[in-house]
């Protein structure tokens, strides 16, 4: 499905989409909203880089935090809630990885955890392991995947 049609299955559903990102930097949300009329759509994206920002914006828990990293599903998944419960949407994804150069043995370059909320629904989450491709090429391929789980919810919960 292409982001016009994300958008336009959104809009004809009545959904309204909330993105929460990190290691993507906002790639999400520009994709969305690089279409003519998103607006009907998007009701808000949260760039949120740093624990700091994903805490205060998200409502992600420091013990969440210290005790699973800010790359894992436990924080995508709270990444992706905090989204709904901070918007007015009624679909989010949250993106949260180490787009690289660098990583460690056990959270390599090319590690993203994505979530996928929807209200009323238990929160879906997933770890992609992109690997060591480069910087900009983890970011888009996040970016895409990320598009891809808001198509497979539109079509599996609306």
């Amino acid at each position: 499905m292409t982001v016009a049609e994300i958008l336009n299955r959104a809009k004809a559903q009545g959904v309204m989409i909330a993105t929460a990102e990190s290691c993507t930097g906002g790639m999400v949300a520009a994709a969305l909203t690089d279409i003519p009329g998103s607006s009907a759509v998007v009701e808000r994206g949260f760039v949120t880089y740093t624990n700091t920002a994903k805490q205060q914006m998200l409502g992600v828990q420091a013990e969440t935090l210290d005790a699973y990293g800010a790359v894992s599903e436990q924080v995508a998944r709270e990444m992706a809630e905090g989204a709904l419960t901070q918007s007015e949407a009624q679909l989010s994804v949250s993106v949260t990885g180490i787009a690289g150069p660098g990583g460690s043995e056990f959270k390599p370059e090319g590690r993203v955890c994505f979530g996928l909320a929807v209200k009323g629904r238990p929160t879906l989450t997933e770890t992609v392991e992109f690997g060591p491709i480069g910087r900009g090429n983890v970011r888009t391929a996040a970016r895409d995947h990320a598009l891809a789980l808001l198509a497979k919810g539109l079509d599996e919960f609306f």
